[in-house]
């Protein structure tokens, strides 16, 4: 008999988190049934009411193990319980048979979480729980609001602080809306989407496995993103952004005059210039397009004459238009640290649209600037040597 199949399956661990994650989540879950039953004890006046339901013990372990799961959501977890609860207390009234009513508790109930789109696996146990009392038991439908209903609220409520502040899970996970399911496909396509696996590929990949994957398509286009960058660095090798930025680049600051901020782009022929304060950190980001936002063309005037108006310092103390760096800059500008992988740079560059990206060092400060044409040239270069060591190999 080969027992290495069997040894195997008994080996390996089926959730992949670090021992820091597991304890905190022993916690999580140990703290949550604490303060759910002593809470739902307070609000209990019926001691033959039972003060917390069995299946909340498999609910913690959805909503603290897989946060990000499909089935750990809100509503599943809300709509799942409550309706489970109403179904079992009226299978338990309407059958006297236990077999045959403990069978449609399960069964309906896992049709209506179906049909309402909540399946929460634990709601099916909670179905069982007034069958399993027996007919002398006095479980009626207040069973549903107490104590599944405040068990319920006090759980989701501590997930929400938990996963949140303490894990620093995105909990809950919001759906994205699509107004218009018939016009999504026919907008203008993101740069995203134009190369790879886009999030519709995703959805229609999981839509032809015809079996349930309890993950999301957010998280499935994540795992790919970082599987492709983990793979780009193992082949192109250790190259940072220190490795080929601009280190000597030409910067503003917040009180930078508009006047000045442009004739400096201007001979200098930049696109860009980062913003920084006194301590050289990056607070802005400077474009043409910061220049001409505030351009009106309303007016008889040409766009040389409203630009030169702009552009030109105010001589009086009050001013109508934006004087300063400051006022007309970017504020929102993503930065890298200096020892970051250049394989970091490429969905910034080729997904997002950005033409050049801030570095900075380990106290935030600015050290220098990686442009598309640096980050082109990297790759280029590393391709070059990649094809001349395969030809010296050949040749061996």
């Amino acid at each position: 008999m080969n027992i290495k199949p069997f040894f195997y399956l008994i080996t390996v661990d089926p959730i992949n988190l670090s021992l820091k994650v597991k304890l905190i989540s022993v916690v999580s879950c140990f703290s949550v049934i604490l303060m759910t039953a002593w809470i739902t004890q307070q609000f209990s006046s019926n001691s033959s009411y039972p003060i917390i339901v069995a299946s909340m013990g498999a609910s913690a372990v959805i909503l603290f193990i897989m946060p990000t799961s499909p089935l750990a959501q809100p509503w599943p977890l809300i709509g799942g319980q409550l309706v489970s609860a109403v179904i079992g207390v009226a299978c338990a009234q309407v059958f006297s048979h236990t077999v045959f009513a403990s069978a449609c508790a399960v069964g309906g109930s896992v049709l209506a979480m179906l049909l309402l789109r909540c399946l929460h696996p634990p709601g099916a146990a909670t179905a069982l729980t007034p069958i399993m009392a027996g007919a002398t038991s006095s479980l009626d439908y207040n069973f549903v609001l107490l104590p599944v209903g405040l068990n319920v609220v006090i759980m989701l409520i501590m997930a929400v602080v938990i996963n949140r502040w303490l894990l620093r899970y995105d909990y809950p996970i919001v759906p994205r809306q699509i107004e218009d399911k018939k016009h999504q496909y026919k907008t203008i396509i993101e740069p995203s989407q134009q190369i790879g696996i886009s999030e519709h590929d995703l959805e229609q990949a999981l839509e032809n496995m015809d079996i349930f994957m309890d993950v999301s398509t957010g998280d499935l286009s994540k795992l790919l993103t970082d599987a492709q960058l983990q793979s780009f660095k193992r082949y192109s090798g250790n190259i940072t952004c220190a490795d080929i930025m601009v280190k000597h680049i030409l910067t503003v600051e917040y009180g930078t005059e508009v006047e000045e901020a442009w004739s400096i782009m201007h001979n200098e022929k930049l696109k860009a210039m980062p913003v920084i304060d006194r301590a050289r950190r990056v607070i802005g980001i400077i474009t043409w397009n910061d220049f001409f936002k505030f351009i009106n063309m309303n007016a008889n005037e040409s766009f040389q004459e409203k630009f030169q108006t702009f552009i030109r310092r105010t001589p009086d103390i009050s001013a109508t238009k934006p004087e300063s760096v400051g006022h007309i800059m970017t504020s929102s500008v993503s930065v890298m640290p200096e020892s970051t992988h250049i394989a970091a740079l490429i969905p910034l560059m080729s997904n997002q649209g950005y033409r050049q990206i801030p570095i900075v060092n380990n106290e935030n400060r600015l050290v220098g600037m990686v442009y598309q044409a640096n980050l082109i040239a990297a790759l280029y270069n590393r391709q070059i040597i990649k094809l001349m060591h395969l030809g010296d190999t050949e040749h061996m």
